[in-house]
């Protein structure tokens, strides 16, 4: 007979993956704080991966590791924390989970990693407690939290509106093999949209991005290259200038096109395929314009249950 030491702890392990924005068409503030948003997000090859076990009813804690997990914070301000709390509060409240991050996405880097992890905590804690939501359900918890929020549970690519939570997925033909350049430290996403209103204080036009779009339906990465937009670039750049400095190597250097992802300071390159993704690597790491290079794919599914053990 085993004793309860030997009976194993249930533990559901999630990969989440990072975004990028296509487009990201910024409108003037609005009077409810917030800036309306057209965008079009991908969801790349670049991976969190967080474990949840569960622990005392009420009791709901973090533990990170990996990139740049020293400047997040491991209490209840923390969003993966933020998540379970959420969901265990709509569903009695007599629940609780340890949950372990092991991080791959830059922090403060505009790839949404923080929303990543609220994202898999969601997924994850329906899964341990055995809840009955569905895929609608989550996303809508998801954009109480955080605008990308939803996007990480959906993954593919997909058009956002009102705040960026509002989502419909687009046709996407074949793979985009993109580098990123992190950038040393992050960016406060306050601060880029702060001065973006003060450089834009009309805002820009949230008019949908046909061409990019039928670039993506095309599978024309070449095309794609060309509509590549992210209203925000022009404050994150005055922010960081260095950043304008990875984006003329880049381009310099055969990227088909180069953008600033979201707030930045992350700089992402599309190349025309994985051998010249390979190649223009190799470049940057040489020129030394970033802290360190990834090669990523895309699009890639959301939130994805990896295992399921009891």
């Amino acid at each position: 007979m085993s004793s309860l030491s030997e009976i194993p702890t249930p533990t559901i392990r999630v990969r989440v993956p990072a975004k990028i924005n296509l487009a990201l068409c910024v409108g003037a503030l609005g009077e409810d704080g917030y800036h309306p948003l057209t965008t079009v997000f991908q969801a790349v090859s670049l991976h969190d991966e967080l474990i949840a076990q569960v622990d005392e009813p009420g009791t709901i804690t973090v533990a990170m590791s990996g990139e740049g997990t020293d400047e997040v914070a491991a209490d209840d301000s923390n969003l993966a924390v933020r998540a379970a709390r959420l969901l265990a509060e709509q569903h009695g409240d007599e629940f609780g989970v340890r949950l372990s991050i092991k991080k791959s996405i830059p922090v403060a880097g505009g790839m949404a990693g923080g929303s990543a992890d609220a994202a898999a905590a969601l997924l994850a804690c329906s899964v341990l407690w055995d809840l009955d939501v569905d895929p609608e359900e989550l996303r809508e918890y998801g954009a109480e939290l955080g605008s990308d929020v939803p996007f990480a549970l959906l993954g593919g690519t997909a058009i956002g509106t009102g705040r960026g939570d509002k989502l419909v997925p687009v046709l996407s033909r074949g793979a985009h093999h993109w580098v990123l350049a992190f950038a040393d430290g992050g960016l406060s996403t306050p601060a880029v949209y702060r001065r973006f209103d003060e450089l834009s204080p009309r805002g820009g036009s949230l008019e949908m991005p046909t061409e990019l779009l039928n670039a993506l339906a095309q599978g024309d990465s070449v095309e794609l290259g060309k509509h590549l937009r992210n209203d925000l670039a022009e404050a994150a750049i005055d922010l960081r200038p260095s950043l304008q400095t990875t984006i003329d190597v880049g381009l310099d250097c055969g990227a088909l096109g180069a953008m600033v992802s979201g707030s930045g300071p992350t700089v992402a390159f599309l190349c025309r395929n994985e051998e010249a993704a390979v190649a223009l690597s190799t470049t940057l790491g040489v020129e030394g314009v970033a802290r360190a290079v990834r090669r990523v794919a895309g699009p890639v599914a959301g939130a994805r249950l990896i295992t399921s053990c009891a």
